[in-house]
């Protein structure tokens, strides 16, 4: 009985020791703690992104939000767990390869990312928005795709 119990802490010890590490290992080489700040660098980490960092930097949206204004929810919670689900997802895809080539928006990331639009242009938005009642809501980026990144 101890013999098994003895090796099946060892078992889950190098389990839990061989997660940490490629965890540990995929944290340092994707500079992993760049993703916890602001800046908006980070999202160029992955060379996919090099094209939309581009992009941003000549937008007119450069000099008052960062990714995480336009692509993060409001609040610390949700800022994190966002940045979270999106970090594990996207090294998942990056690590296996499996990713569109143009990248795509997910349905979350697209609501977040619409969200943005209406909290930062709240009071031209009522305006567009009081003439188009109903329950189709108007999508700012259906109109405005390019804003911040290219097509």
């Amino acid at each position: 009985m101890k013999n098994a119990a003895f090796k099946s802490g060892l078992v889950l010890a190098c389990l839990v020791g061989v997660a940490a590490g490629i965890g540990g290992y995929t944290f340092i080489y994707a500079r992993g703690a760049s993703y916890l700040t602001n800046d908006a660098r980070a999202c160029a980490n992955c060379h996919i992104m090099d094209d939309h960092y581009s992009a941003w930097i000549q937008s007119s949206h450069r000099s008052v939000a960062t990714c995480n204004d336009c692509h993060t929810p409001k609040g610390f919670i949700g800022k994190y767990a966002t940045k979270a689900n999106n970090g594990f997802w996207h090294s998942f895809a990056f690590t296996t390869g499996r990713y569109p080539d143009p990248i795509r928006i997910t349905p979350r990331n697209r609501r977040i990312a619409e969200a943005a639009c209406l909290k930062c242009h709240a009071p031209l938005v009522a305006e567009i928005q009081g003439s188009h009642a109903g329950p189709d809501k108007l999508s700012c980026i259906r109109c405005h795709s390019t804003v911040g990144h290219p097509r």
